[in-house]
């Protein structure tokens, strides 16, 4: 079949999900071979795959076609999305693949996030899983509301009408329960090609369509450009002095030569002058188009920034309220920093509240302090500074957002807006006539944070005392926060849960910053046991101003000496959540300087820092 031919109902992409080993890969292979889309060579490649990687004896065994990776043939699992393209002559397709374990449930989510559809499988031998209900919860949380129920396998139940009717009828139940509207039931077997493409000769009770016929059938309706126009910069292009040009794409609505639309978050009016396509100026554009914009006057927009209609503008706000699906071994925890990424704009981020998580078999809300890997929850999320959104259930494009671990640089989650929140919108930034420069000008001093982090046993308080007087004798002015005589009064209230850590060293860090910005050389002690928490402090400060030391002592030294007796206490059991005996110690990777807690004395460790600041 020729894949070039016009097709009267355009593109659709879908994905196939579900539990794993419910024939996901296999149904793909049927589609693909069935429509004409697998070559000569490709079938002789095909049986001698199947031969060394087949599980279906002597038949080719199509799931081969689309599991491409070594280790996903050697295993007979997806691991990776795989994409795949086949048309018939009513309509395109590009397919997504995605893996059923559970560990890989994040691939699933970022190919749904892509789909207009969705054929969710169940193996009709096991019938609705928990796998089943994840995969059909996220393709309901992600807006996809056609759904197809492919009950598979139907070949190992004698093709049962009683157990089709049976599963058809817990997973719209369940359907219900989730807010999806009813999916679209179909009794298939993907090995033999039963109700995939053609009619089954072995199910004469079934008179619905195929597989095939439902995904041609289905209507996608065109809403990127009925929306309000959303355009993201992702590039200012000034190629010379008479020209600044604002490239990006198109992500919703449509945008004309002349009109007047409003920036984001500022919300300062401004008039198309012009527009350019990959071939030269046009009169407008619209959703998907990738273009460059000129405006009337000089603005200054950088990248991140949005376009808008202006009698529809996105929401503003630097609180909102999200879904998330949680895709990092490392665990959430309310008041850890991440970079938030909505369309091209970055923004430090932290969520602020677990309002819940969602049980996937139940739907059940589950109070929560943190978030694992493949949970679901609701959550509010803090922004260091506004940004502009909309609810995703009214655009997804300008709804949906990630979280970037700030140590790993890895995509901790993926999150969808419910609804802005408005307490803080009438809290601003107050601009002080006097700064910080000014007050570390009067004190005749570069104001720093000077951050000692280390096991407790290895010295830090004692060398972070030491230090301060001999920067006080040197006539600097400063101030030493300590781990413990915080927690006696503003951080009384927190316990040693890695959620109380979190916060501990969030509130110190800001204490810090102000600090600073009274001028002072600030010295903070805490055992700081994340990595996280320290390059959040980090962020709050001018790079030059933040100067982290490693006391470096092995935990065998710090129990040996146990100044507190804290170690003793904890081994027996007396201390929950103790660094270095029952919760982890992240070392540094890259501090600013190394102490040898070991070798080096106290006055030694102090003329080392004092040089390395150039203070001595």
């Amino acid at each position: 079949m020729d894949a070039r031919v016009e097709h009267d109902r355009g593109l659709l992409r879908f994905l196939t999900c579900g539990s794993v080993d419910d024939g996901k890969s296999t149904l793909i292979g049927r589609l693909l071979f069935d429509t004409g889309h697998v070559f000569t060579d490709q079938v002789a490649a095909l049986e001698r795959d199947s031969q060394r990687y087949g599980t279906t004896g002597n038949d080719l065994d199509l799931a081969l076609l689309v599991d491409g990776l070594e280790a996903e043939r050697e295993q007979g699992i997806t691991i990776d999305i795989s994409h795949r393209y086949f048309s018939t002559p009513l309509r395109a397709f590009i397919i997504a693949d995605t893996p059923g374990h559970e560990q890989y449930t994040r691939n699933m989510a970022t190919a749904a996030s892509q789909a207009d559809a969705a054929i969710l499988l169940v193996d009709a031998r096991k019938g609705i899983l928990t796998q089943t209900r994840r995969h059909a919860t996220l393709c309901a949380l992600m807006g996809i509301q056609h759904i197809v129920l492919a009950i598979n396998k139907v070949d190992l139940v004698d093709y049962s009408e009683v157990i089709f009717e049976k599963l058809k009828a817990d997973f719209n139940r369940f359907a219900i329960s989730i807010g999806l509207a009813q999916a679209i039931p179909v009794p298939i077997s993907a090995r033999y090609g039963d109700n995939v493409v053609e009619p089954s000769a072995a199910m004469d009770w079934y008179r619905g369509p195929t597989l095939l016929e439902i995904l041609e059938m289905i209507e996608i309706a065109e809403e990127g450009s009925t929306k309000p126009l959303r355009f993201s910069v992702q590039y200012v292009i000034r190629p010379h002095l008479d020209f600044r040009g604002f490239a990006g794409t198109v992500l919703s609505g449509t945008i004309q030569c002349g009109e007047t639309i409003v920036t984001a978050p500022s919300g300062e009016p401004v008039q198309v002058r012009a527009l350019h396509g990959a071939d030269g100026p046009i009169a407008a554009a619209s959703a998907g188009d990738a273009i460059v914009i000129e405006l009337e006057g000089e603005y200054d927009l950088s990248r991140g920034q949005m376009l808008s209609a202006s009698q529809n503008r996105p929401e503003i706000a630097d609180q909102f309220s999200a879904h998330l699906v949680w895709m990092s071994a490392q665990t959430l925890l309310p008041g850890r920093g991440y970079l938030l990424r909505i369309g091209d704009h970055w923004a430090p981020a932290s969520v602020t509240r677990i309002k819940h998580k969602i049980d996937v078999n139940t739907q059940a809300h589950v109070a929560a302090n943190e978030i694992g890997l493949n949970d679901i929850a609701e959550v509010n999320i803090a922004t260091q500074g506004p940004v502009a959104f909309d609810r995703y259930r009214d655009n997804r494009m300008t709804g949906s957002f990630i979280l970037v671990d700030r140590v790993t640089h890895e995509t901790a989650a993926a999150g969808m807006i419910l609804h802005g929140l408005r307490r803080a919108t009438n809290v601003h930034l107050h601009h002080h006539s006097i700064d910080r420069e000014a007050r570390a000008l009067m004190k005749g001093q570069l104001p720093r944070c000077i951050w000692l982090t280390g096991l407790s046993g290895s010295g830090k308080s004692t060398i972070a005392d030491a230090l301060e007087k001999r920067l006080v004798a040197l006539g600097k002015h400063t101030m030493l926060l300590d781990g413990d005589n915080m927690r006696h009064g503003l951080n009384r209230d927190l316990g040693f849960t890695d959620m109380d850590r979190v916060e501990n060293i969030r509130r110190v860090g800001e204490v810090a910053r102000l600090m600073t910005d009274a001028g002072l050389i600030v010295i903070a002690s805490f055992i700081s046991p994340f990595k996280a928490e320290r390059a959040l402090v980090r962020s709050l400060l001018p790079e030059s101003e933040y100067f982290e030391i490693f006391v470096d002592v092995p935990l065998e030294e710090c129990i040996k000496r146990d100044p507190k007796g804290l170690y003793v206490k904890a081994a027996r059991g007396d201390i929950p959540n103790f660094t270095g005996i029952n919760s982890p110690y992240e070392a540094p990777d890259n501090p600013d300087l190394t102490i040898d807690g070991l070798t080096m004395s106290v006055e030694e460790a102090v003329d080392v820092i004092l040089t390395r600041l150039g203070l001595s």
